[in-house]
């Protein structure tokens, strides 16, 4: 599909290096060597090619708080700024940072949409508009392609849950895969070039995803022509022949116990075409050109741009949504004397969700480090948490916790073997540890860690011990054993993201050292493990916390309630349990906002939540899980130092009953999704009765604005639509200009069509200024899949155009003949 550039490969050139490989040689470009890189064979000029997790920043191949990593806001929040232009310059970054750590393919964006909102990846995915979805992430494709590292869309398809994702078969009917699920990969390859696409782990009408012929050969490659690697979710491949013959080019993590030598007998044997090899084989041989490990052909030089960290700050201000405000923001910094800032998430920023996304930023500029620097000297800012809704403790402090062999801030961790023997030691700097394959000495049966922990205050404090397994814990001499081995079948990300926790409680003395050795292991080699240990101080009751949180609301001129998710709670690997805020929350916002009428609530979190006091505090904003830069970005949008320039990419519910595809369970017990399923969010909101709290597209600002006029010309083959709008206010401010298509009765070709977006635009205007924006709808986004025919096909008649700031604030329409 692609012309040769400069960094390609001619076909004839990667077939004559394919006729220079044993057979061996070529099975093994096909599967993993390890968990994240394909081989070398320096005897045609092909270098190492490394992958690396995303899509809030680049991981590389370790987990490890060693290695730092940008932490970008979540996919929710980019989409949340409808811009292309502004994912593009993240992805550019994100790209540029791959080179910087050696990594040639970026495994991402995630392209499922918003189907439930109680999908545990909803944070990591963008929208529940494929249209939206599309363009964000192919700008965010061609941002990390210019950098020269291959971006990976993902999940091909279907994949819109976290519950049984292993197992379960979206059935979808074809319209609907066409129009809805399949939109964002087809115009990720058509429009964005995108270098490799991730098979999914499900099935898809009864079709296990990489053995998915109908879908990878016929739609994927040859329809769309898609000429890059189709590599599979880690562990996805199940099969040897049907992989093979389904379209997967390339099997992760290795060594594979189907593909490498299995497949090997399988092509000698003549159950498997030699053919498919070698053009799986030349597939690879193209990305490897394409990121410079071929041949002559070097990699990108690109490196992190000097302003990443200023770009990441201004992402996350522009993603933030003002959902409801009374005039209390901005907050004038000259006009207070104190701010009560109050919340469980207040103290401990959720700045991104949990699984194979999750990375280790350098440093988090925490709400109240952000908001003090905001606010200015001459405010002060209290600080309580209210309540306590975190399921796991904070991690052990560098302030207080010292490795016991070489006495710096941190922790020890150690691998015996089965007799007792050291086989490596090593100075960690967090207590929560994750270790890979690759990072887990050989013969390891045993992990342990030791610390001496000085506590600050003396009384009842609390350790915490996380993870999946058995565990001795010994503290100050006295031992115990704890139990948390993880049920038969729990996803392998779920006992990573979500352990099992055991606090143990300890009577202290300030500045007296407790010494902490835990011991972790299933008497066999380890896979991987996780594990890790928290600290708390002494604290409140629940009530005694939620009293002080009022008392201090009502001591401020302004409270400012954070309340949200955490990343064991939106996470890869299982689905959210509902959509209530955890713990007290609701109870700490309502009681806060009757003691002080001037309450804005900060909600920290990545996808919906039911906010039954929304319409009792004087504002709401939703600041999503906004990366390392979050509390910087949020003091910038409280003081209004930057505009809260978001606008919704899903909608959000009043109650959970109202929500038109709420479960993520299995229909009948075998189909996840059910026929007909076309319509999810503002779709199939839009065929129900209910309400929402907050539609989609919603997004206030700081200022006001106008819908003057709108005209529009064009047929079939495209249209074009210009609006004017004015900024009516007295400062500056950020526009999403929304386009929506319908139908006069509300139906097309017998099944109910409902009102679709077909474009948009953000505009920044200067108060006082009007501005005329072009938007273009082209003939692909008119079309619908014709089932008959099998093909898009606009049909003919009198359509709506209706142009507004959101699905629940359209200003203009304006008819035209299709």
């Amino acid at each position: 599909m692609s012309d040769p550039t400069p960094t390609e490969a001619t076909d004839d050139e990667l077939r004559e290096l394919v006729t220079r490989l044993t057979l061996e040689e070529k099975a093994s470009l096909i599967v993993g060597e390890d968990f994240w890189s394909l081989p070398e064979i320096p005897r045609i000029g092909l270098r190492k090619l490394r992958v690396s997790d995303g899509p809030v920043g680049v991981r590389g191949v370790t987990w490890d708080e060693r290695d730092t990593s940008l932490l970008f806001p979540s996919p929710s929040a980019l989409a949340a700024a409808w811009d292309p232009e502004v994912t593009r310059r993240a992805g550019f970054v994100m790209g540029a940072q791959s080179r910087d750590k050696d990594i040639h393919v970026l495994l991402a964006p995630t392209v499922n949409l918003h189907r439930s909102p109680l999908g545990g990846r909803h944070f990591e995915c963008y929208s529940e508009d494929p249209l939206l979805t599309a363009r964000i992430a192919t700008a965010f494709i061609e941002g990390v392609q210019s950098a020269g590292v291959g971006a990976t869309i993902k999940h091909f398809v279907g994949n819109e849950t976290e519950d049984d994702r292993m197992s379960y078969d979206s059935r979808i009917d074809e319209r609907s895969l066409r129009e809805v699920y399949l939109l964002p990969f087809e115009e990720a390859v058509r429009t964005g070039r995108v270098w490799l696409v991730m098979s999914a782990y499900n099935r898809v009408n009864g079709e296990t995803m990489t053995e998915n012929s109908r879908l990878v050969n016929d739609v994927l490659k040859d329809e769309w022509g898609f000429d890059g690697v189709v590599i599979s979710d880690w562990m996805a491949v199940r099969s040897t022949e049907a992989a093979a013959e389904g379209g997967t080019d390339v099997a992760m993590p290795g060594p594979s116990e189907v593909w490498g030598e299995p497949l090997l007998a399988a092509v000698r044997e003549g159950r498997v075409a030699e053919s498919l090899i070698d053009e799986r084989v030349v597939r690879v041989l193209r990305l490897a050109a394409r990121v410079g490990v071929l041949g002559d052909r070097t990699p990108a030089t690109t490196t992190t741009p000097d302003d990443a960290i200023a770009t990441l700050r201004e992402i996350a201000a522009r993603a933030m949504v003002l959902l409801a405000n009374d005039g209390t923001l901005p907050l004038d910094p000259t006009a207070l004397s104190r701010v009560a800032l109050i919340g469980p998430n207040a103290p401990r920023l959720s700045a991104q969700g949990g699984g194979s996304a999750h990375v280790n930023p350098a440093h988090v500029v925490s709400i109240p480090e952000g908001l003090r620097a905001a606010l200015g000297d001459d405010v002060e800012l209290t600080l309580t948490e209210g309540a306590f809704t975190h399921r796991a403790l904070a991690d052990l402090s560098l302030d207080t916790a010292v490795d016991p062999e070489s006495g710096e801030p941190g922790l020890r961790a150690e691998f015996l073997d089965a007799d007792g023997n050291l086989l490596s030691s090593e100075h960690r700097l967090g207590s929560s540890l994750m270790f890979w394959p690759d990072n887990i000495p050989a013969g390891a049966t045993l992990i342990r860690l030791r610390t001496n922990v000085t506590p600050t205050v003396s009384g009842t404090n609390i350790l915490d011990v996380r993870g999946a397994g058995r565990f001795e814990v010994d503290i100050d001499g006295t031992t115990r054993t704890i139990d948390m081995t993880a049920p038969e079948g729990t996803d392998v990300i779920e006992t990573i993201m979500r352990p099992e926790a055991t606090r143990i409680e300890i009577e202290a003395t300030a500045g007296t050292e407790v010494a902490i050795r835990v011991d972790f292991g299933r008497g066999e080699r380890f896979f991987m493990a996780a594990l890790g240990l928290g600290w708390a101080n002494p604290r409140r009751s629940e009530e005694d916390e939620l009293t002080a949180a009022v008392e201090a609301a009502r001591a401020a001129d302004v409270a400012v309630v954070v309340v949200g998710t955490t990343d064991d709670i939106e996470s890869e690997g299982f689905d959210r349990a509902n959509l209530a805020l955890p713990g007290r929350s609701d109870e700490l916002v309502r009681r806060v906002a009757a003691a002080n009428p001037r309450t804005v609530v900060v909600v920290n979190a990545g996808s919906p939540v039911l906010m039954p006091w929304r319409d009792e505090v004087a504002a709401v904003v939703w600041a999503w899980l906004p990366g390392q830069e979050g509390g910087a970005a949020l003091g910038d949008v409280l003081t209004g130092a930057a505009e809260p320039g978001g606008r919704l990419p899903t909608t959000h519910p009043a109650a959970d009953t109202d929500v038109p595809v709420y479960s993520t369970a299995r229909i009948d017990g075998e189909h996840h999704y059910a026929e007909r399923s076309s319509n999810i969010g503002y779709r199939a909101w839009a065929l129900g009765d209910a309400a929402p709290a907050y539609p989609f597209g919603h997004g206030l600002g700081y200022t006001s604005w106008a819908y003057e006029g709108v005209a529009a010309k064009g047929d079939a083959s495209g249209v074009t639509v210009e609006v004017t709008v004015a900024n009516t206010g007295d400062r500056p401010g950020r526009e999403v200009v929304q386009v929506y298509l319908e139908t006069v009765d509300g139906t097309l070709w017998g099944r109910p069509e409902p009102i679709r977006l077909v474009g948009f635009a953000a505009l920044d205007v200067e108060p006082g200024a009007r501005t005329t924006t072009t938007i273009d709808i082209d003939a692909r986004t008119l079309a619908r899949w014709n089932e008959r025919e099998a093909t898009w096909a606009t049909a003919p008649g009198t359509y709506t155009l209706r142009v507004g700031r959101s699905l629940g604030d359209l200003r203009l329409s304006t008819d035209i003949g299709l």
